[in-house]
């Protein structure tokens, strides 16, 4: 697969912005979920780009923020958590011509995968009696509900200046 420069240039700086992006964090969750703007650079490229290098630049920003200091309890877990993840942010790419959706679906996509990383390393933090899925869901949910909707609305307010300065 030969991949384009100019692609290859934005995807990178795609993926160093996220990772930079990573380490302000809008608020905290106590068990370090967290609402950031880490998503924003992989949507807008996703968008721009398509999404088979979408899910590549996600990858890649997965892998670097695994490097930089992921929290791991267990091999699987840093790969559904941090590779896998960040390149599902790369399905926003099939939907360049509707963002809403884009952004639903790759947040949503990266939603799931937090979700199941929670079920099966991180139950032991659900209160006893509390049905792990529910408690994964509604922990999740908390942090990637608002991201969305600040995600959504940013694309909206950026592409358009992107698209003037091409």
């Amino acid at each position: 697969m030969k991949i384009p420069l100019k692609v290859l240039v934005e995807g990178a700086l795609s993926a160093a912005l996220a990772v930079a992006l990573s380490y302000f964090k809008l608020f905290s969750m106590p068990q370090g979920g967290s609402v950031s703007l880490t998503l924003l650079p992989l949507l807008i490229f996703s968008f721009r780009n398509g999404a088979r290098y979408g899910i590549f630049a996600g990858a890649v920003t997965g892998l670097l923020r695994l490097m930089l200091g992921g929290y791991v309890v267990h091999p699987l877990q840093a790969l559904l958590d941090y590779p896998a993840a960040s390149a599902l942010i790369g399905l926003a790419g099939f939907f360049p011509h509707r963002k809403w959706l884009g952004v639903l679906c790759a947040c949503s996509a990266n939603f799931a995968a937090a979700v199941l990383s929670g079920v099966i390393f991180f139950s032991s933090y659900a209160p006893e009696g509390t049905n792990v899925w529910l408690y994964s869901a509604v922990y999740n949910g908390s942090s990637v509900v608002p991201e969305t909707v600040i995600l959504t609305a940013l694309v909206y307010l950026i592409m358009p200046k992107l698209k003037k300065a091409e």
